[in-house]
């Protein structure tokens, strides 16, 4: 029987990564379509995708598939035919990276889950057969330039802070389950007016333009593609980019330039800086906008505590770490009450 996890420590399998001598494609794709038996889907893609040699996170649901990957470049037209032979996934929109280095992923992750992304929804009447409608980066572009459109980034607090579109309007929590009631809470007063909703890929967005629906908006359109669509697309077709900043993007990279702009600083001494970046501390893992000079100042640490712990030996760092179990933490300047100020 084919084995259908990995069983590799992931030092070995990233060192292994850069010592490749070929080069990787980064990707990612979603679709909203019917799976009946999520667990034979997600065995039957992992051993397709192991022989491609795919890296990357899938997510498998009944409501669909969400999956951010890498592979050998030379193996792109056979992940493409194995895709499109998928009922549901003909002709599937595949978003390649902006700026890649093929190092975005080193192990290969298949999950199955409840859905392919949360939401917390339990309204059994919602449907994600009702949609918005799709525009594309020079529709976006248009309608970014009419007066009473409005713009709602359905991304993470950290994702918006180092770029989004002009005028956009942020949602201000970083868990998609919030920001889809605190949405249609804020524009409740515009339901006739032109809603447009984007992310990163286009997955939250579409959701999120179903949801607008659904709770009796009438006029809801989503990115294409997401933000990874458009910046290709502007590029391809010479049209200029209303998208300022970095694209953060939940790999290794962290994050890719679409425009030149710094939009954000550094958390810690507060000069002009978009660079994400987790604290050094292994007990801590904190995820912040860090400069190259405080780097070198708190050796890649988020305060003088961290960088303290970071320097124990590491006998001493894991008793310290002992049963303390930490979830996925990031910076959130609403949010600083709760912790001590990055630097201290």
């Amino acid at each position: 029987m084919a084995q259908l996890h990995n069983r590799v420590s992931n030092i070995e399998l990233k060192q292994k990564l850069y010592e490749e001598n070929f080069p990787r494609t980064t990707i990612s794709f979603y679709q909203y379509f019917s799976i009946h038996e999520p667990t034979i889907f997600r065995d039957e893609m992992y051993k397709h995708f192991v022989a491609l040699q795919v890296f990357g996170r899938v997510y498998i649901a009944t409501e669909g598939i969400n999956a951010q990957v890498s592979l050998p470049s030379d193996n792109l037209e056979a992940f493409k035919a194995y895709l499109y032979a998928i009922p549901g996934l003909n002709n599937l929109r595949l978003n390649i990276a902006v700026n890649d280095n093929g190092k975005s992923f080193w192990v290969l992750r298949i999950k199955v889950r409840e859905k392919i992304v949360a939401d917390g929804i339990d309204d059994p009447t919602f449907s994600m057969e009702n949609r918005g409608k799709y525009v594309n980066a020079q529709q976006m572009n248009q309608l970014l330039e009419a007066k009473d459109t409005i713009v709602i980034d359905m991304r993470n607090h950290y994702e918006y802070e180092v770029g989004h579109f002009e005028k956009a309007i942020e949602i201000p929590s970083d868990t998609f389950r919030e920001q889809l009631p605190m949405a249609a809470e804020m524009m409740k007063d515009n339901k006739q007016k032109n809603i447009i909703m984007y992310c990163t890929g286009g997955i939250r967005c579409e959701k999120a333009s179903a949801y607008m629906l659904h709770h009796g908006f009438e006029n809801v359109f989503h990115l294409e593609g997401g933000i990874i669509n458009y910046a290709n697309k502007i590029k391809e077709q010479n049209l200029p980019s209303q998208f300022k900043g970095k694209n953060f993007v939940f790999d290794d990279r962290l994050g890719e330039k679409i425009t030149d702009d710094v939009i954000s600083k550094c958390h810690q001494c507060g000069a002009p800086c978009d660079t994400h970046t987790n604290c050094n501390n292994d007990a801590c893992h904190l995820l912040f906008i860090q400069c190259e000079q405080c780097a070198k100042s708190f050796d890649g640490c988020c305060t003088t505590t961290c960088k303290e712990v970071y320097h124990l030996p590491l006998e001493a760092q894991e008793i310290l770490r002992a049963g303390n179990k930490n979830g996925i933490q990031v910076f959130n300047k609403s949010k600083q009450r709760l912790r001590p100020r990055l630097g201290e």
